[in-house]
Order: structure tokens, then sequence, then C-alpha cells
């Protein structure tokens, strides 16, 4: 390309087909014997054709430059009979088309042959964007250079965009989806959409659903601000999405009130709420955070992520991972008695209803003991403010996990009383996401392709995002004046039948049914599990107060005075360690109001201490 440049110079500045003679050969033979040694200098052999792009071309230019200079100086300075000193112009810029083109087109030809080896065009994968803006763009780079799946446009509602190209792709009306999946066979819509408003997402997810593609998300508007975004970002929509509805934005006064240059404690740091409220917390630059766990692996998990994000949230807060056990007063009191925090969140608990109801000493011991346990030494310790974490599920409960929190909140009700701590307790629903959630199970039941497992067509429950319940707990715990229960607003309840339809369509699958036998996800019901109810409850009493947030209200709700309710929790104690079922349902029958449960459960109460009796 060197001596071919040199020829087409010669002819351009002759204007005539050229053939060297005498010292015009010097002219041919200097570039090569130039061009190879600065091109391998600057490292132009190192390029993989296959990935030659902006960085690539750039690359050719500045090996071009610094060729062209040279020649252009020589031919400058030996001024040679025959040869025009404007060759050390003309032969750069030729050499530059030649190279830049050929490169080009090997690109070209071997992702041609890697993608007729691949069958690139019947991938099964076929995808459209819907969003033209900066992300959907990098997105749709990212997708091309993997060349796993077919990019076939974007959708935008900018109607001054529509029938435009970008980097080849065509930009279409979301009016001509349907049009689109029926001409291309289209699989799965990327929303790319990161500072669409949750209503519009809402909006264009309910279209979306009348279509059989699989709707995937890219991450918020901060990553994609870093420059973070990757083909590998590209996930499953989140749980916001699911929900379908929009977020209050938390108040910052609130959200610091208890936390800010204080030492603030989680126990359960590990598990779905408390490593959350771990974040959260974080965010507000605390001054020491004390992570409370049994789970070594949680802990060190809920550690390293917080570790990660120390230098740039709040570089001065000092981590301390605490591993030690709820039931343990002896190690709570040590625990408090060292780091001193200001403002502890009890997220200990066991929460698996089922589970629960399987192990029902077990899980008394933890959920009631383990909240007295930290309560006391919260008091004793001089904590400013200690916030329970509780759970719908204590209303009016059916089940021994549900009784045991609403019995927990009788202790922090009583323990308020004349305390120089700050007692409360926030009452929410279903966290979408956490560990237990039916989300990450139905996603694992549609991935293989089986049926979705529901216990009943008719069970609703109150629904809340992980960060969103974390922040209004947080902002609760700041309104405190001793003794209050507060209740989250989760708006309406969700049928999880309804929820399971939404998630399979957004998957881009269809439910089979008897209206639809063809259908690719089957939905059967199991039947409800022991102790489970149809519907929850927030409230037990009636007329909540309002506060100074929206999404939170105060409860009136009657407790028992500390003197009578310890007699009680002796005996339940007592009852627990020995592992007598039908006494600890006796008693929490006697001290939980509307705790009822089924004749199934009296059956199992009656049989199960016998069992373990003859297996000792």
């Amino acid at each position: 390309m060197a001596l071919v440049s040199t020829w087409a110079a010669f002819s351009l500045r002759l204007d005539e087909w050229h053939w060297p003679t005498e010292y015009q050969w010097f002219a041919y033979v200097l570039p090569p014997l130039l061009a190879v040694p600065v091109f391998t200098r600057i490292g132009l052999y190192l390029a993989v054709f296959r990935y030659t792009g902006l960085s690539a071309l750039v690359g050719i230019g500045k090996a071009v430059f610094f060729y062209g200079l040279v020649y252009f100086l020589i031919l400058m300075g030996f001024a040679l009979p025959g040869v025009p000193r404007s060759l050390g112009i003309l032969q750069p810029l030729i050499f530059l088309i030649l190279i830049a083109s050929s490169r080009a087109f090997a690109r070209f030809w071997l992702n041609s042959i890697q993608s007729a080896i691949r069958g690139e065009m019947s991938q099964e994968k076929r995808w459209l964007i819907y969003g033209a803006g900066a992300a959907g763009v990098q997105i749709a780079s990212a997708l091309a250079e993997t060349r796993q799946f077919a990019m076939i446009g974007f959708l935008d509602d900018d109607a001054s965009l529509h029938g435009k190209t970008i980097n080849g792709r065509k930009v279409y009306s979301p009016k001509k989806l349907d049009e689109l999946i029926e001409q291309y066979a289209i699989t799965d819509v990327v929303l790319s959409l990161p500072s669409a408003s949750r209503v519009r997402r809402n909006e264009i997810l309910s279209t979306l659903r009348n279509f059989q593609v699989h709707v995937r998300s890219l991450p918020g508007l901060m990553d994609i601000a870093q420059g973070k975004v990757t083909v590998t970002d590209i996930q499953e929509l989140d749980e916001d999405d699911l929900l379908g509805r929009e977020c209050v934005p938390p108040n910052p006064e609130l959200m610091q009130l208890n936390i800010t240059d204080k030492a603030v404690m989680v126990t359960g740091a590990g598990g779905s709420i408390g490593s959350e409220l771990c974040r959260q917390i974080l965010e507000n630059r605390p001054a020491r955070l004390i992570l409370l766990d049994h789970n070594e692996f949680g802990l060190y998990e809920i550690q390293s992520q917080l570790q990660e994000r120390l230098p740039e949230t709040s570089p001065e807060t000092e981590l301390v991972p605490m591993l030690g056990n709820v039931r343990d007063p002896g190690r709570i009191r040590e625990v408090i008695s060292i780091w001193q925090p200001d403002t502890i969140y009890h997220a200990a608990a066991y929460k698996h209803v089922p589970m629960v109801e399987r192990n029902v000493a077990e899980g008394i011991k933890n959920n009631v003991f383990g909240t007295l346990n930290t309560a006391i030494a919260a008091r004793d310790g001089g904590v400013a403010s200690f916030v329970l974490v509780s759970t719908d599920k204590a209303v009016r409960p059916t089940n021994v996990m549900g009784a045991s929190k609403r019995l927990a909140e009788l202790v922090i009700q009583a323990l308020a009383v004349d305390s120089a701590t700050k007692f409360s307790m926030v009452r929410f629903g279903n966290v979408l996401g956490s560990s237990g959630s039916v989300v990450p199970l139905f996603r694992q039941q549609i991935r293989q392709g089986g049926a979705i497992t529901l216990t009943d067509p008719e069970v609703t429950r109150y629904f809340m995002t992980i960060p969103e319940a974390a922040q209004l707990v947080i902002q609760a715990g700041a309104m405190a004046e001793g003794g209050d229960v507060f209740v989250l607003d989760m708006s309406a309840p969700v049928k999880i039948s309804d929820l399971a339809k939404r998630m399979v369509e957004l998957s881009g699958l269809s439910v089979k049914s008897a209206a639809n036998p063809d259908g690719d996800i089957e939905i059967q019901v199991t039947g409800l599990r022991p102790g489970e109810k149809l519907y929850e409850e927030l409230l037990i009493g009636e007329n909540p107060q309002t506060t100074a947030h929206s999404k939170i209200m105060k409860a009136q709700e009657d407790y028992l005075s500390w003197p009578l309710l310890q007699q009680k929790l002796a005996a339940l104690e007592k009852a627990a360690e020995e592992n007598q079922l039908a006494l600890i349902r006796a008693i929490l029958k006697e001290l939980v109001n509307g705790y009822k449960t089924s004749p199934e459960v009296e059956e199992q109460s009656k049989v199960l201490p016998i069992r373990i009796k003859a297996a000792k």
C-alpha cells in the first residue's frame, strides 16, 4: 500500500499514468522503509482487525501522521529532481485512506464470515431497544460487539426520530411494535429509559404485556452517567417495575436524625432487610456502624459490600462486624457496652412462616427472647433509640411467626414505659426481592420452564421494595416518641396470581390455562400452607394517626404492663426450652390478640413433642 499510494500520488500530481525514472525511485523505496518501523513502534500491527473501531482509526491516523511528517521532511530536505515536494503531503493522505479502508474491509469480511458460521440472523434472540438516547446507543454498540443477538433497531416516543437511523439501526415508532414482531420475530425488548418517570415506565410495561416479548431493563441514570453500562448490565425488570407504583423519595432530615455522626447498630445485618438498612445507613454517614449477625457468611458479605462503598460514600465511618446471636444476652450486653451505639435497628428474626411453623420453639426463642435480650441490653446500656422491624403478619396472626412478632412488639411497648430509650416498632408487609420472596422463586420457575406454584389464586399481599422499606424504617424511627407502633402505607394489596401472570408475560411467555392450552407456563395451585392467610392486615385497632411522612402512620394499640408480661414470658420461656408446643400455642393465644390456629396445626402440636421424646 505504501508503493501503491506513492504511484497514485505521482499520477495525480503529474496528471498522467506514472512510471518512475531516475531519482523518482527514491520516493518509492523510502515509504516502506519508513512505514514499517514507525507502525511497529506505535503498535499498529498488534491490532485485531475483527474489532477495528474508532480507537483503532485514531491509532492509524497517529501512525500515518508521524510517518508522513518524516517523509515530508526528507523530501523537502533532499529536493530531488523530478520529485514534487507536494508528494510529501499527497502520498501520506492516500496512504491513510488505503490503510483505514483495508482494515475496515477486513473487519467487515471477518465478521461476515463469523456471522455466517454462527448464523447470527437465525439466532433465537432478536432485540429491540426502547429508547434511542445515549444509553440506548451505548448498549446497542455493546450488543453488536457480542454478536450473540440480532439487534434489529430502536423504539422511541420521539416522533422526530422515527424513520431515521443510528449506527445503521432504524428508529421505529412504538405503535409499530406488532408489525416488527411479526416481520422480524422480535424476542426481547430492552428498556433504556433511565430518566423516565415510574408512571411512564408503567405505561410502557402495560403496553408491552400485550405482546409476547421478554422485557428487560438497564440500570439507573447514575450508572449510565458514570459510564458503567455494558451488555452485562441488561437485567430482568426490577422490583419497582413489577410492583407498578411510584415510590416516595425519602426525607433527608429524617434519614439523618438518628444516624449522621452517631454510632448505629443493626442486628440481623446479613439478612435481606438488615443488609439494606446497613446500605441506607452508610449513605447518611454514621460515625460507627456495628453489624451484628450469627451467620458468618452473611456478615462477611455485607461487610465486604460496605467496605467497597466506604471511600466514596462515608470514608470516616468505622465498620464493626460482630458475630453474635441475639439469643445470647451476655454477648449482646458486651457488644453494646463496648461499642456504645446511639441507635439500634433490630432486624434479626426468623421470618419464613412455614419454617417457623415447623420449628416453633426456635422461632419463639429467636423472635421473642432475642428481641427481649436486645431491648433490655439497649435500655441498660443507655441507647437513645431502639427500632424493632416488625411485620403485617403480627396482626391477628394465624401462624407462630406472626404471633411471635406481635409478642415482640408487646415487649417493646411494655419496656417503652418510663424508659429513657425511645423504643418504637415499624410494621410493614412483604418486601419484593428478599430471601423467601415470591419474586426470586417465580423467576427461577420461569427460567426452568416449569409451572409456577401458587398456594391459592385469591392470596393477596402488601408489597414494598427492600430499599423503600429500609428508608421508611429509618424515617419512622426518627419520629419516635416512645412506644410508637408505626405502620407503613403499603398502597393497595396485590394478588399473587396477578403478579405471577405479569412476570410470565413480561418474560415474553404466555400463561397456560384452560382458555390458552398452548401457553408456555402453567400456574399450579398447591393449597394454603399451615398458618398461611389469604390476606394480611396492617392494623389491629382503628383510626391510625398521620405523621409528618405521607407513607408512615401511627397505630393506637393496647399492650400489657411490664410486670404482668414478665410473668407470662417466664412461663413461655420454660415451655420453649422444653419444646412443649401445645403450651407455647396456649400462651401465645392468651397474650396475642386474635391469634388463631387451624385444626391441622393443633393436631401437630399434640403429636410433635411425643415424637421428639421418642427419638431421644
